[in-house]
């Protein structure tokens, strides 16, 4: 049996005591953004593109509902809204698997800049993010997050050295943001993507909805940016965050294919959807769910509270515990999401991992984000530490 791919069920205008009115009203203009622009037939053709998104889709986003701008503060042109609006955006993204540059250059490289704490280079740099510039942040060595790719020599002139690994959107970005080791420190470094000395390949990727790139500096000129002690928690808090609001998204329509399919595919004279064992199973996804829904919300509100106005001791004891509550959502997310993919694979059947489905395109998306800035159970043996176990 053979079927149309559906596209995901519209996403609700409300989600309780997590939406605003404001943020409601957010939500559904996105959410009926992507209902036109990217359904299943748009995000394959995207993915099938020579930037690996839709230029066109991202303008509108970024003009018409100033997304790149959300989380930035209003004094280096942004909107000045808190972090939970963003988190939305990423959710109703995440439902559609719509390939973006949002993840890496609104939130991965925005929060770069604003986590230093640096004003001269958030007023430099974030503007153009704000106004859908695309910027990429280079972290990863070979062997993941924990160590950067990338060391930094020089007082004066810095230059960069080394490679980072799996980098998101970096063959289509204008300016690149390091993470690099200089001296016993981790600092950032801001250099512009054709500057002598880098270069950028993109990779091939098990999740075709992402594009990720390796990119080469061989004593690149670059401009070291001031940072503060609690950087990279900040950064990773928000990252974590950010990810964790895709995989929810992406889980509740996986859940949404898989009962469409139950509730229209038919066996032994009746549709599979009305077996108790296929519901039990459903329920269980139903729940897994909505648990990472409410944990990625709280994580979410705990990175709001951190970038709250404000500067001292306080602010980095709210950006340590945000760190700790967003890899706890990053964990338990995408956990969540590999097994809910997992599920809805078997209860499609055979046709789960064909191309007319969207379900193994999740499934891709499940193990890919999972990867993204510390697999799992790297995350949790740093939280182990925290714990004191």
């Amino acid at each position: 049996m053979t079927e149309p791919t559906a596209s995901p069920t519209a996403s609700p205008t409300a989600s309780p005591g997590v939406d605003t009115e404001e943020q409601a009203a957010l939500r559904q203009s996105v959410a009926a953004l992507l209902d036109k622009r990217s359904d299943p037939a748009a995000v394959r053709a995207a993915m099938a593109s020579e930037h690996g998104h839709d230029p066109a889709l991202w303008s509108t986003l970024v003009e018409q509902i100033g997304v790149a701008a959300l989380s930035i503060p209003e004094r280096y042109d942004g909107a000045g809204a808190t972090w939970v609006e963003t988190h939305l955006v990423c959710e109703e993204l995440g439902r559609r698997l719509t390939p973006s540059p949002l993840l890496g250059s609104a939130v991965l490289a925005a929060q770069a800049v604003l986590a230093t704490g640096d004003d001269a280079a958030c007023a430099r740099i974030l503007p153009g993010i704000a106004a859908g510039e695309q910027a990429a942040l280079c972290w990863a060595s070979e062997d993941g997050w924990a160590t950067p790719g990338v060391r930094a020599s020089g007082d004066d002139v810095p230059t960069l050295s080394g490679t980072a690994h799996h980098v998101l959107g970096a063959d289509t970005a204008s300016t690149l943001l390091v993470v690099a080791i200089s001296g016993g420190d981790v600092g950032l470094f801001e250099v512009p993507a054709g500057t002598p000395g880098v270069t950028v390949t993109r990779v091939p990727v098990m999740d075709p909805t992402r594009t990720l790139s390796r990119v080469e500096f061989d004593g690149a000129v670059a401009t070291a940016i001031a940072t503060r002690p609690s950087f990279l928690a900040r950064l990773r808090a928000a990252g974590w965050a950010a990810i964790s609001a895709e995989q929810v998204g992406a889980a509740r329509a996986a859940l949404d294919a898989t009962v469409r399919y139950t509730q229209e595919r038919r066996q032994f004279g009746r549709t599979i959807g009305s077996f108790q064992a296929l519901k039990h199973r459903m329920a269980d996804m139903y729940v897994r769910a909505e648990t990472a829904a409410s944990l990625s919300y709280s994580a979410a509100a705990m990175v709001a509270a951190a970038q709250s106005p404000g500067d001292g001791p306080d602010s980095d004891d709210a950006a340590y515990a945000a760190e700790i509550e967003a890899a706890a959502a990053k964990v338990y997310c995408s956990e969540a999401l590999q097994w809910i993919t997992g599920e809805a694979i078997q209860l499609h059947g055979g046709v789960g991992i064909t191309w007319e489905y969207d379900v193994h395109l999740y499934f891709k998306r499940a193990h890919g984000t999972a990867q993204l800035l510390g697999q799992p159970h790297e995350i949790l043996a740093a939280l182990e530490v925290a714990a004191g176990l």
